[in-house]
């Protein structure tokens, strides 16, 4: 029987915080819904995916590890799960461990209460625990790309949303959509659903994907998007059936 959920972790060099994160996202899930693990070790040089399997196998866990021979970044890892998915719903986490897997169960009762098929539950991480700096970077890209897009999104870097799987696979691919989904949903005529989340610190290791990758590289995408927008008119679509 397929899952409802499919949880996605993009992951690089993530040993030591994978496995307390399967065992999160376990203990948060199992009582509520059917789901699997989507795993895609991005290039990794350490045991990032066998410990996910060695986890996973202990607990009973239903869990897919896709592997990158070499890192192709973040975008493209969950673009690569997805596509590997089995549930109707998709869950993104940063493989960190600074999401809270106890977040996703209220994220998945509001995105099926939703009756537009195109919907994203995004992630507000309102008390953050990054540095300073980290911050600061953050709360400048978050307002460019609230200006120029506006998405109504407050974080949009947070890893953590819930959407459909069918309608990620509608929207156009490339490297750094993941920031971008609220964006590419509403220009669908999706509906943007905000929901405040924990923010932990992380466990172990740094941060693979940094500040530069996370503001400078994105203006280009983020003018990419607007012209998206620009040029696409998403029908409402009316069927009438000649019944004999």
């Amino acid at each position: 029987m397929k899952p409802s959920l499919s949880v996605v972790l993009p992951a690089k060099n993530e040993q030591g915080n994978i496995r307390p994160l399967i065992e999160e996202i376990f203990s948060a899930l199992n009582q509520h819904t059917t789901f699997e693990i989507v795993l895609t070790d991005d290039g990794s040089d350490d045991q990032t995916g066998q410990e996910a399997i060695d986890t996973a196998k202990r607990l009973g866990c239903q869990l897919k590890v896709l592997r990158h021979p070499y890192s192709c970044g973040q975008s493209t890892a969950v673009h690569t799960a997805i596509r590997h998915a089995d549930g109707e719903y998709i869950a993104t986490l940063d493989a960190d461990g600074q999401n809270d897997p106890a977040d996703v169960v209220a994220m998945l009762e509001k995105a099926q209460q939703v009756r537009n098929p195109h919907v994203c539950v995004a992630g507000y991480r309102n008390k953050r625990k990054d540095t300073p700096w980290v911050r600061t970077q953050s709360k400048i890209a978050n307002r460019v790309r609230q200006f120029f897009l506006d998405d109504g999104v407050p974080d949009s870097g947070c890893g953590l949303k819930v959407f459909r799987r069918e309608t990620f696979l509608l929207l156009p691919y490339f490297d750094h959509m993941h920031r971008f989904l609220p964006a590419l949903i509403r220009r669908m005529n999706g509906e943007i659903v905000i929901h405040p989340v924990n923010h932990r610190d992380r466990g172990a290791g740094v941060s693979k994907y940094n500040v530069w990758n996370r503001l400078w590289v994105g203006i280009v995408d983020l003018f990419g998007v607007m012209w998206l927008r620009r040029r696409t008119r998403w029908p409402v679509v009316e069927v009438t059936h000649n019944d004999q």
